[in-house]
C-alpha cells in the first residue's frame, strides 16, 4: 500500500470509508489525523514520517458531483517527501507475487490450485494468501494492485480561501432537526470554543446528505478591542476542533466528521497527481488524468469497492433531488412573476385610461376657467388670429373632397364590409361526415323508391292501353250482331 511521502510503514486500512475520523497517533500522507472522508484518508495507508510539509496540517476539501457537494482530505506532515522503498515493502511485494504465482505450502499439484485461489482472493480484495509454512500469509485488501473492484472518478476541488474560515461539520442527524435547533447548536459550539465574548459562531449553510446526515458549514468571527473584526482562518479553527477534548465534545453533539474547506495550492495538486493512490495502476491513473473533463476544477480520485460506488450514487441522487427542488422553486417563482406581470399590465392600462379621463376633465376645467376669466373682455388680436385658423381648419375638414368626406366614405365601406361579412358568416354551415353519409343513404333510398314507382306506373299504363285497345275492337262486332 502507498503509505505516504516519507518513510512509511504500511498497514491494512479500510479504503475510502466515510465514517468518523480516527486518530492513529502517526503522521502519514495526509496528516496526523487519519480522516476517513471523501478523498485520500486511510486508503493511502497509515504511515510515519516527517518532511518539509510538516507545517501544513490543514484540511483540504474535495467535493463530488457539483459545487454543493464537497468532501475533505487532510494534508499533514511528510507531504512533499518522496516515499522510500523499505525492506518490509519489498518483502511484501515478493510474498504477494509468491502467493499468486508459486506457493510452496504443500509441495505437490495442490499448490497450483492454491495459487488460483489466492489469485481469486486478490481479485476480490479480501482474505489471506498462504504460500509458505515458514512465512506468515499475505493479507489481501482492496488496496492491493490486483483487486478488480476499483475505478477512478472525479471530485470538485474547493475554491475557498483559508481566510474565509469555512469549516464543515457533518452531523448524524436529519436536516429538519438541525434547522429546528440551529440556535442551540450555535450556542453549544460557542461554549466548545471557550465561551469567549470576542468570538461569534456563524452558520454559512445547511445541506442534506445521504444516510440521514447533515452538513453544516460554519465560520467564526473574532472581534478585537479596537472594533475591527476578522474571520478565524479555517486551518486554525480545524486544528482547534481536532484536539482530543474538543473532538469528544463535538462527538457528543453528533458530529461524525470535521473538515476545513480550503483550496489546494498548485504544488499540492501536482504532488497528488504525480503519485498514483495505493492499488491503482499508474497507467490507469495517467489515463484518468488525460480524461479529466475539467482539470482546473476537478481532480481524479480512486473509487475502491462497492461501498464507495454506492456512496457516490447516493450523493448523486441527493444532488439530483436538490437540483430538482431548486428547479421547482424557480418554476414557481416564474409563474408568480408572470401573474404579477399580468396584473401589473392590467393596472397600467387602467391607470392610462384614468389618466386620459383626468386629462380631459382638467382640460374642460381650464376651458371653463378661461371663459370666465375672459368674460366681459373684447376679443384680442391673438385670439382673433387663432379663431381664423380654427375656422380655416374646420372648413378644410368639412370640404367634400377633404378629410371628412374621405373619412365618411371609409366608414361607409367598413360598415358594408362588416354587414356582408356578418351575412356570409350567417350563411356558412358545416355538416358532419356521418350526417352527410346518412343523408346520401336516405336520398339513395328515395331515388330507388321513385324508380320502382315509375316502373309500376309504366306497367299499369301498358295494361290500360291494352284494355282500351281490346274495347275498341269489340264494339263494332257487337253492333253487327244486334243490327
Amino acid at each position: 500500500a502507498f503509505g505516504g511521502f516519507g518513510t512509511t510503514t504500511t498497514t491494512a486500512a479500510p479504503a475510502f470509508s466515510f465514517s468518523a475520523p480516527t486518530n492513529t497517533g502517526t503522521s502519514g500522507l495526509f496528516g496526523a489525523t487519519q480522516n476517513k472522508g471523501f478523498g485520500f484518508g486511510t486508503s493511502f495507508g497509515t504511515g510515519t514520517g516527517t518532511g518539509l510539509g510538516s507545517g501544513l496540517g490543514t484540511g483540504l476539501g474535495f467535493g463530488g458531483f457539483g459545487t454543493q457537494q464537497q468532501q475533505q482530505t487532510t494534508l499533514g506532515s511528510g507531504l512533499f517527501n518522496q516515499p522510500a522503498q523499505t525492506p518490509a515493502q519489498s518483502n511484501q511485494l515478493i510474498n504477494t507475487a509468491s502467493a499468486l504465482s508459486a506457493p510452496t505450502l504443500l509441495g505437490d499439484e495442490r499448490d497450483a490450485i492454491l495459487a488460483k485461489w489466492n489469485q481469486l482472493q486478490a481479485f476480490w480484495g479480501t482474505g489471506k494468501g498462504y504460500f509458505n509454512n515458514n512465512i506468515a500469509p499475505v493479507e489481501f485488501t482492496q488496496e492491493n494492485p490486483f483487486c478488480r473492484f476499483k475505478a477512478v472518478g472525479y471530485s470538485l476541488m474547493p475554491n475557498n480561501k483559508d481566510e474565509d474560515g469555512l469549516v464543515v461539520l457533518v452531523f448524524n442527524r436529519k436536516e429538519a432537526d438541525i434547522r429546528s435547533q440551529q440556535q442551540q447548536l450555535v450556542e453549544s459550539l460557542h461554549k466548545i470554543l471557550g465561551g469567549n465574548q470576542t468570538l461569534t459562531v456563524n452558520v454559512e449553510g445547511v445541506k442534506t446528505m445521504p444516510d440521514d446526515q447533515t452538513e453544516v458549514i460554519i465560520y467564526v468571527v473574532e472581534r478585537s478591542p479596537n472594533g475591527t473584526s476578522r474571520r478565524v482562518p479555517a486551518t486554525t479553527l480545524y486544528a482547534h476542533f481536532e484536539q482530543a477534548n474538543i473532538k469528544s465534545s463535538l462527538q457528543q453533539l453528533g458530529v461524525s466528521l470535521s473538515m476545513a474547506r480550503t483550496e489546494l495550492s498548485p504544488a499540492q495538486v501536482k504532488q497528488l497527481l504525480q503519485n498514483p493512490p495505493a492499488g491503482v495502476d499508474p497507467i490507469i491513473w495517467e489515463q484518468a488524468k488525460v480524461d479529466n473533463p475539467d482539470p482546473d476544477k476537478l481532480i481524479p480520485v480512486p473509487m475502491v469497492g462497492f461501498k464507495e460506488l454506492l456512496r457516490r450514487l447516493k450523493v448523486q441522487d441527493q444532488m439530483t433531488k436538490q437540483h430538482q427542488t431548486r428547479l421547482d422553486i424557480i418554476s414557481e417563482d416564474i409563474s408568480e412573476l408572470q401573474k404579477n406581470q399580468t396584473t401589473t399590465m392590467a393596472k397600467i392600462a387602467q391607470y392610462k385610461r384614468k389618466l386620459m379621463a383626468l386629462s380631459h376633465r382638467t382640460l374642460q376645467v381650464l376651458i371653463k376657467q378661461e371663459i370666465q376669466r375672459k368674460s366681459g373682455y373684447a376679443i384680442q388680436a391673438d385670439e382673433e388670429q387663432l379663431r381664423v385658423q380654427l375656422d380655416t381648419i374646420q372648413c378644410e375638414l368639412n370640404a367634400p373632397t377633404q378629410f371628412k368626406g374621405r373619412l365618411n366614405e371609409l366608414m361607409s365601406q367598413i360598415r358594408m364590409q362588416n354587414h356582408f361579412g356578418a351575412v356570409r358568416a350567417e350563411e356558412r354551415y358545416y355538416i358532419d361526415a356521418d350526417l352527410l353519409r346518412e343523408i346520401k343513404q336516405h336520398l339513395k333510398q328515395q331515388q330507388e323508391g321513385l324508380s320502382h314507382l315509375i316502373s309500376i306506373i309504366k306497367d299499369d299504363l301498358e295494361d290500360i292501353k291494352l284494355i282500351e285497345h281490346g274495347l275498341n275492337e269489340s264494339i263494332p262486332i257487337r253492333g253487327g250482331v244486334f243490327s
